[in-house]
């Protein structure tokens, strides 16, 4: 390895590190506010916030500031469209990084590979985290898969597209020991938030979907 490779690689970690001190701090903000402020948002809503601010830190906070607080001065399509991007986003995101370890890190699989279990990954769990609730509801087996795929087969798709694309980009061929593997995930699963959400306002705007709650009236 070479001296520049190896400050690059040095920079690349110092950066991670970074972003991961961020984004526990976030997450501390916001365990802070649903403790103090926010203690009547559903369990589901509470698990949907502290994946989104964990993956997306900063970002991920200031979209549940705007739009996921009981303090919100009102709703909004906007906001709704925000609540329902990170319904999705949570989900896919659990399913994106499970997916691209066991896929980089375990089986060792070519580039193509690599996205297609990932995408796997990220959409059954994105499915997943629509089904569960519905199924809390009383909606049979078969409805409740039915609807989750039909709902959030556009956003998640819109989502993992550009996720996968620009973690494929930013990374390469890098493997799990090499830091720019982890800050190209950080950086392409909010990427693939910002994608999705306009997917979301149109899904919103055909009544495709309904978006979550207003926290306000919780």
């Amino acid at each position: 390895m070479s001296l520049q490779q190896a400050f690059h690689d040095l920079v690349t970690l110092e950066l991670v590190l970074a972003w991961l001190a961020v984004s526990l701090a976030s997450v501390g903000v916001l365990w802070i506010d649903l403790r103090r402020n926010n203690q009547t948002l559903s369990s589901m809503m509470k698990l949907v916030w502290t994946l989104t601010v964990l993956y997306s830190a900063v970002l991920g906070l200031a979209v549940y500031w705007y739009s996921g607080r009981r303090q919100i001065p009102e709703d909004s399509f906007l906001r709704r469209g925000m609540r329902s991007t990170a319904h999705c986003y949570s989900g896919c995101g659990v399913g994106e990084v499970l997916g691209v370890t066991l896929a980089a890190g375990i089986l060792l699989l070519s580039t193509l590979g690599v996205a297609a279990t990932t995408f796997a990954f990220a959409y059954t769990f994105g499915v997943a985290f629509t089904v569960g609730p519905l199924l809390q509801e009383g909606v049979g087996p078969r409805e409740a898969i039915s609807d989750a795929v039909y709902s959030e087969s556009g956003s998640i798709v819109a989502m993992e597209t550009v996720a996968i694309g620009s973690d494929i980009y930013l990374a390469g061929e890098a493997t799990m020991g090499e830091p720019v593997f982890w800050a190209s995930l950080s950086v392409s699963l909010s990427l693939g938030f910002l994608a999705a959400y306009p997917i979301n306002l149109g899904l919103l705007r055909l009544g495709v979907k309904e978006g979550m709650a207003d926290p306000s009236e919780m």
